[in-house]
């Protein structure tokens, strides 16, 4: 089976939630080829709609499989072939976008959601499934904190908060997370002042070591579909504070070390206390497994998905015939 991959590019990059996804793809024999998109803006996904025509015509991939709202729409502009869309959260949960996204929903053959509010957000009736973006649990781990600070020269009596991305990153409202830092410094000045540590430009083998070096996970975005950055604090087994976006209560609901806070920084400065008591969430790595949230289990269900509107299309043009 031949997928296109149809997502928007940074400097050549694609995310690493979709990158870590088509990896899991091609373990499962599926052959990926992508079409990236390079410009900015609606006008940008309009002019690349041209080379995407090319691009069908040279590869006759079997499927579409767009990332996002705006490449979901550019890709069924085609009719030749069949377009699987999957949606992760800023194409519907920001307004402007959600109009042109329902449009997608409407044109594509099967919608994935990585969560349950946004196909409700969606006004999705059918053909569409809930796939979370999965962890790879061989990349994210538990290992010794102290094993950790020293590889990430962290000093060991420092009090880390990893904050979820980089403060110019407006949807992850950093100004709210170092409100609450500053403000839970304040009320515990017989405790070592705890620094909060922006999450930028770090490879996942890092990653892996600031999460488990870390005392505790930060989240205090404005809106979010399925953050991986909670999914990966929980493969470490970590103390999280999130707001409540996405499917992060979901997720979370009864593990100790987790809790979900109010978009106020005296709540989360609270919360931030009450976290650091913990050495670990017991439990959360696992939930990831029984909730079938590995990355190879997510494969199997999108490989699924795409054989199952193969299926459809082959009905489609026998009729049609």
């Amino acid at each position: 089976m031949k997928v296109l991959v149809v997502c928007r590019s940074k400097k050549g990059a694609i995310a690493p939630y979709i990158s870590s996804q088509i990896e899991s793809l091609r373990r499962l024999k599926i052959i990926i080829d992508y079409f990236l998109i390079k410009r900015r803006g609606l006008t940008g996904y309009l002019m690349a709609f041209p080379g995407l025509l090319k691009k069908i015509k040279r590869t006759q991939p079997d499927l579409i499989h767009a990332h996002y709202g705006y490449s979901g729409l550019l890709s069924t502009l085609q009719w030749k072939v069949p377009v699987i869309i999957t949606f992760h959260g800023s194409d519907i949960n920001y307004y402007p976008n959600r109009f042109l996204t329902r449009i997608a929903v409407r044109l594509s053959a099967y919608s994935i959601f990585v969560s349950e509010i946004l196909a409700r957000k969606a006004s999705a009736k059918n053909n569409y499934m809930v796939i979370p973006c999965g962890i790879d649990l061989n990349e994210f781990f538990p290992i010794p904190k102290s094993e950790a600070r020293q590889k990430m020269d962290i000093q060991e009596k420092e009090i880390v908060i990893l904050f979820s991305s980089n403060s110019g990153n407006a949807v992850k409202n950093y100004p709210l997370a170092a409100a609450a830092v500053e403000i839970h410094n304040q009320n515990n000045q017989d405790l070592t002042p705890a620094v909060l540590m922006e999450l930028s430009g770090y490879t996942p083998k890092q990653v892996n070591l600031l999460l488990n070096g870390c005392d505790m996970s930060l989240m205090t975005s404005r809106t979010e579909g399925s953050p991986n950055f909670i999914k990966e604090a929980m493969a470490c087994n970590r103390p999280i504070v999130s707001v409540d976006v996405g499917d992060v209560r979901e997720l979370t609901i009864g593990i100790s070390g987790c809790f979900i806070v109010h978009k106020d920084p005296i709540d989360i400065a609270d919360k931030i206390k009450q976290a650091l008591k913990y050495k670990q969430s017991l439990g959360a790595r696992q939930r990831l497994i029984d909730r079938g949230l590995e990355i190879n289990e997510t494969g199997k269900k999108i490989v699924a998905v795409y054989e199952h509107v193969l299926i459809l299309n082959q009905k489609s043009e026998i009729i049609n015939y």
